[in-house]
């Protein structure tokens, strides 16, 4: 297994100031074999892990990469900008990810049109932002790359924050994402609001005990992708507080609360759908 940390670009055109915090991505990507398929090319999910643009949760990172490598994909931890930055530095964090990730296919044995942006919580917000903006331009101000080089195939949103409605949102996140004296523009970054046909199929997976993001946030996301005849699937689990990560002892909190056996099934069904979604 190659495993590194490779620093990603800060370069934003000068228009945009980044954290204190510069962005690398880990890779965890696992080794093709003469005698078992050596030509084959896997699927490459990005991780954004949550923390309300404050911090990025452990464990929502390894444990999560090491999942996904054994179902078959390849993966990467993306430590992105947090705040206090100035929106879109993530964004732009993550559209760097994806874009080497491309550069990387050959070397990485990755399948270039297979490159998942999955995010938890804030990190959901983050790669559902770029779900819905990766060819609106505002980018293609900021980076050097061409929309398509910038668009995740497919979008993986574990109980994510999408809206900025004072009802529903998870308020630190959205003033985070923001950065200081944007006020205004919190409809820029309440995502059900800016889906297009354009935005990638996505899998979306929430509890209904969630009280920090409740589950409208999805919700309103899946009824935006179905009104936009966007592919998706969506799993609303009865039981579960927020951020479960996997749901299992392997991610689970010292007091054991966020082990849900009957979420755990979530990268299972993933793997599934994209089967058939990509």
């Amino acid at each position: 297994m190659l495993h590194e940390r490779i620093d990603l670009p800060v370069n934003y055109k000068g228009k945009i100031s980044n954290s204190n915090q510069k962005p690398f991505i880990t890779t965890y990507l696992l080794d093709n074999y003469e005698n078992l398929d050596p030509n084959r090319l896997r699927p490459l999910v990005v991780i954004c892990p949550g923390g309300g643009y404050e911090h990025l949760s452990v464990r929502e990172s390894e444990a999560v990469a090491i999942k996904m490598n054994s179902l078959g994909f390849q993966a990467i931890i993306l430590n992105y900008s947090l705040a206090p930055m100035e929106f879109p530095a993530s964004l732009c964090d993550l559209a760097e990810a994806i874009v080497l990730a491309r550069k990387k296919a050959g070397e990485w044995h990755v399948d270039p049109n297979k490159i998942i942006a999955a995010g938890f919580s804030a990190g959901g917000h983050l790669a559902a932002t770029l779900g819905c903006y990766w060819n609106a331009g505002l980018l293609q101000e900021l980076l050097p790359y061409k929309p398509l080089e910038t668009k995740p195939n497919a979008l993986l949103l574990s109980y994510p924050v999408i809206t900025a409605d004072v009802r529903y949102c998870h308020e630190a996140s959205i003033r985070n994402v923001l950065g200081p004296g944007c006020e205004d523009e919190r409809d820029f970054v309440s995502l059900e609001n800016h889906v297009s046909k354009d935005v990638p199929p996505t899998f979306i997976w929430h509890t209904n005990e969630d009280e920090s993001v409740p589950a409208e946030n999805s919700m309103f996301f899946a009824n935006a992708l179905r009104s936009a005849g966007i592919p998706f699937e969506y799993h609303l689990f009865s039981k579960g507080i927020h951020g479960l990560s996997l749901a299992t002892d392997e991610t689970s909190k010292p007091n054991g609360e966020t082990v849900e056996k009957q979420c755990a099934v979530w990268p299972e069904l993933f793997a599934n759908w994209l089967e058939t979604a990509l």
